[in-house]
């Protein structure tokens, strides 16, 4: 039988996204648990709208999805993120009173998410892609690591806890989630300007050869010279604009790569040596770091 975390806090009002909530000066941190089946399930966004799973599985979809559209499968591990003004439509299929689907929801001001972005994009390295940067899709799914995890399962236990400093340690920790979707979002974005200009700058450049040549062990030298940087510049622009080395980005994208096509129903085995990896246990080992479960799980539970 599942714990869910919240159930020394209070009982249940409702069987579907049964909320409870902590307001502060900036940010709304909700934690929705559902107890039962239920799909099509409406949720709208005020603000930017953080959605990070805690457990359990949903069903996402959007308004602009074909009628037949199977929709998209939302995990833990996995963040959706919905822009103000939009909405989506959710499908609770494993929901039960012995194991509730538990989300958490952290809803951030335009003003707050403003005044990490334009610090962000004080790093991006032309004008004109700080100004597209601000674009994207108004509903984005995203895939995050262990570390944004924990952060999560901080913020849940904190509703828990009568600890008091309560309210400044969740505001701590919600400004700290903005900046790991922010630095995500600059990482994706960079990333699709590759396939768009990737001769545009030389940092995208070496995203650009490392994201084409994933299968292949990474020669750090040889991305030097296509990048035209030395070996310390390219370290420092990683580290600043990225958030990470180039090999460790190399190993995020083989495994963001691997899960998506492990939920497309491909063969585990032939994923991981596609991508390069020395053998299945040496993925399974990576896999289950960065996404908190063996990739066997992980295909289960996307209902491969």
């Amino acid at each position: 039988m599942a714990v869910n975390p919240l159930n020394g806090l209070r009982a249940p009002q409702k069987l579907i996204e049964n909320k409870v909530s902590f307001a502060g000066d900036s940010s709304e941190v909700s934690i929705y648990d559902t107890y039962e089946a239920a799909s099509r399930v409406y949720l709208e966004a005020d603000e930017l709208l953080f959605c990070g799973m805690i457990t359990g599985r949903k069903i996402m979809h959007h308004p602009n999805d074909a009628q037949d559209s199977p929709g998209t499968v939302f995990l833990p591990h996995e963040s959706f993120v919905v822009a103000p003004g939009e909405a989506v439509e959710i499908d609770f299929p494993d929901a039960s009173l012995e194991n509730p689907t538990t989300c958490l929801t952290v809803e951030i001001s335009k003003e707050k998410v403003s005044q990490v972005s334009e610090r962000l994009m004080e790093s991006l390295a032309q004008p004109e892609l700080a100004d597209s940067w601000q674009f994207g899709n108004p509903v984005l799914h995203t895939r995050h690591n262990s570390e944004t995890q924990r952060l999560l399962n901080r913020l849940t236990k904190l509703f828990t806890e009568n600890h008091p400093d309560r309210n400044v340690l969740i505001d701590l920790n919600v400004t700290e989630l903005i900046i790991r979707l922010l630095r995500h979002k600059t990482r994706d974005f960079l990333l699709t300007w590759c396939s768009q200009d990737p001769e545009a700058n030389a940092l995208i450049a070496a995203l650009d050869w490392i994201n084409s040549t994933l299968s292949q062990p990474l020669d750090i030298e040889r991305l030097c010279r296509h990048a035209g940087m030395s070996r310390s510049r390219l370290y420092v622009e990683f580290k600043e604009k990225i958030g990470c080395s180039p090999v460790e980005l190399q190993q995020q994208l083989r495994l963001k790569r691997a899960a998506e096509r492990i939920r497309n129903g491909e063969a585990i085995t032939a994923v991981a040596y596609d991508l390069g990896f020395k053998s299945p246990s040496h993925f399974c080992r990576r896999f289950k770091a960065f996404y908190g479960c063996v990739a066997t799980e992980y295909k289960e539970r996307s209902g491969r």
